[in-house]
C-alpha cells in the first residue's frame, strides 16, 4: 500500500469518528447536561450549608437501650407528617435511616422527597426536610422518568445505558479524533 493511500484511509477513519462524535453528542447533550449538573450538585450536596442535604441533627442519646421502639418513631413520624406536611396525603415510607451515633432516626417519604429527623428517645421533633438530594440523585440515575411516568425501572435503564454508552463511545472517538491526526502527522514525517 502506498503512503497516499495509507493517509487517506486514516484521514476518512478520523472524518468518520468526527462525524460519530459530532453527531452523538448533538443527541445527546441534554442528557449530558442532566448528568453533568446533578452530579456537580450531587459533589456539593454535604457543602450546601443545609441547602442540598440538611445537616443530620443529635438526639438526646446515643445509647440504643433508652430509645423508643422503631414503630412508635415511625408512628410519630407519620403523625409529624400529616400535622405538618399534608394532612391528605397517606405518605409511602421510602427508608429509615437510623443514626445511633447521632441519636437520631430519619424518616424518608417517596412523595415530594420529605424526611423527618427524630430524637431516638424521645420521639421529639428535630427538623423537618425537603430531601433535594435525593430529587437530584434519581435526576442523576434517571429514575426520576420512571417516577413521573410510573413505570418500574425500564426508562431508568434506557436512560442510564444510552448516557453510559454515549460517554464510552465519546472516549473511543475522542481518543482518535486526538491521536489519529498526530499518527498521520508522524507516518508524513518518515
Amino acid at each position: 500500500m502506498s503512503p497516499n493511500h495509507i493517509r487517506a484511509k486514516q484521514a476518512k477513519l478520523i472524518r468518520y469518528f468526527r462525524k460519530i462524535h459530532r453527531v452523538t453528542g448533538l443527541l445527546l447533550v441534554v442528557f449530558f447536561l442532566f448528568v453533568a449538573v446533578s452530579g456537580i450538585l450531587l459533589t456539593w450536596k454535604k457543602n450546601s450549608g443545609g441547602l442540598i442535604l440538611a445537616e443530620s441533627q443529635t438526639g438526646t442519646t446515643t445509647r440504643l437501650s433508652q430509645w423508643l421502639p422503631i414503630d412508635s418513631l415511625h408512628t410519630l413520624a407519620l403523625r409529624v407528617y400529616h400535622d405538618s406536611i399534608s394532612a391528605e396525603s397517606v405518605p409511602e415510607l421510602s427508608k429509615i435511616d437510623v443514626r445511633p451515633n447521632k441519636g437520631m432516626v430519619k424518616f424518608v417519604f417517596e412523595d415530594g422527597y420529605w424526611g423527618i429527623q427524630l430524637d431516638g428517645a424521645t420521639g421529639e421533633v428535630l427538623h423537618i426536610e425537603r430531601r433535594w438530594s435525593d430529587l437530584i440523585e434519581n435526576i442523576h440515575d434517571g429514575s426520576v422518568l420512571d417516577h413521573w411516568f410510573r413505570t418500574d425501572g425500564g426508562l431508568k435503564l434506557f436512560y442510564s445505558s444510552i448516557t453510559g454508552f454515549a460517554l464510552l463511545l465519546f472516549c473511543v472517538t475522542g481518543f482518535w479524533l486526538w491521536y489519529g491526526p498526530k499518527r498521520m502527522h508522524r507516518r508524513m514525517e518518515r
